[in-house]
């Protein structure tokens, strides 16, 4: 999502402007690549450009072809292959041997129904949207690149990532649409107010995460009250709900404190709730929730304690790092693990 906004941001400065733009989305992809589909370029007239659709190595070329459709005022596709081909015939280095096709769409800034839009009316969402995008089309009612959403059950998509289908007509013509999961923003209630709390909001801001800090308000540091979206005393805490894409991380040191939070929290089953300290803390805590409160902590399967993965981080930098590495693992259920020992292809396909 913060790709996304950098995006917005982008073309609303290129309107301001009044500088054409266009977007590249890569919308097919055979072998190995570095962006998935469904991966966004914006390209200005001016060179400007934010969002990747590689590693770096098609970004050259596609910035040219991105101002070609600008000027041609009209879709256009590449196909960028090194399966078969030197890379060095097409000029560029796609050094991840596969097979990748972007399209690129003129944006036209009157009309509220293109594809910056689309996604800038869906920001807020708190739910899953399925969005689906024109690859190919047999009629003229519908152009490359209009973006949309549809129900969720529209479409199964595995490993809910984005996929291109094909559709026939009755005629026997077919059309390619690309759809498209679009997940909410990750929000990270953050319990704490020492000196580990400031490399956890660094951190997750830096990805684009929602920060909200709880801890003594008296205590934070201007940086963490900068970079949050917001900070709030214990008692305000109350206020706070959880949802699906919500991650609560108590490291606030205090026992007595952890616990109130916990009290708080648990109740509303967070997919992620990590708890700072070693195992027979945790212990004590789960016996003095047990007793006063009804809670059973230990048996919640969503509970990370100690806190973050098992890379031997020491400062506060590197637990940062460690937890906010979990936190990824765990909404992209996967096993945090070293990818050499994973078998098979990086990205599910």
């Amino acid at each position: 999502m913060k790709e996304i906004r950098n995006i917005i941001d982008l073309y609303d400065r290129f309107r301001d402007s009044g500088t054409a733009c266009a977007l590249a989305t890569v919308v097919r992809i055979e072998g190995s690549s570095y962006r998935r589909i469904g991966a966004r370029l914006l390209v200005g007239a001016d060179g400007r450009y934010t969002g990747g659709i590689s590693g770096g190595c098609l970004e050259g070329d596609a910035l040219r072809r991105a101002q070609r459709a600008i000027h041609a005022g009209r879709p256009a596709k590449r196909i960028y292959d090194t399966l078969e081909e030197d890379d060095r015939e097409i000029g560029i280095g796609l050094g991840c041997n596969g097979r990748i096709e972007v399209l690129f769409i003129p944006l036209d800034f009157d009309d509220q129904l293109n594809q910056i839009e689309v996604l800038r009316q869906r920001l807020a969402t708190r739910t899953p949207l399925l969005l689906v995008q024109t690859v190919t089309t047999v009629s003229d009612d519908e152009l490359p690149g209009t973006l949309r959403e549809v129900p969720l059950d529209t479409v199964t998509l595995p490993h809910g990532r984005s996929e291109v289908r094909q559709f026939t007509d009755e005629q026997g013509r077919v059309s390619e649409r690309l759809f498209e999961l679009l997940r909410p923003e990750i929000r990270l209630i953050l319990v704490g107010d020492n000196y580990d709390v400031l490399p956890m909001v660094t951190t997750a801001h830096q990805l684009g995460w929602r920060v909200y800090v709880i801890g003594l308000k008296r205590k934070f540091s201007a940086a963490t009250v900068a970079l949050a979206e917001g900070v709030y005393d214990y008692d305000e805490a109350a206020q706070f709900r959880v949802d699906d894409y919500t991650a609560v991380a108590c490291m606030s040191h205090d026992f007595v404190r952890d616990a109130e939070m916990l009290r708080v929290f648990l109740p509303q089953s967070p997919p992620y709730l990590g708890l700072l300290g070693p195992r027979k803390r945790a212990l004590k805590m789960d016996a003095e929730l047990r007793q006063t409160a009804g809670l059973k902590l230990l048996d919640y399967p969503n509970l990370y304690t100690p806190i973050g993965l098992d890379i031997g981080a020491e400062n506060p930098e590197e637990i940062a790092a460690a937890v906010v590495a979990e936190i990824i693992a765990v909404f992209r259920q996967r096993d945090g693990v070293s990818l050499r020992r994973r078998e098979g292809t990086i990205h599910a396909r």
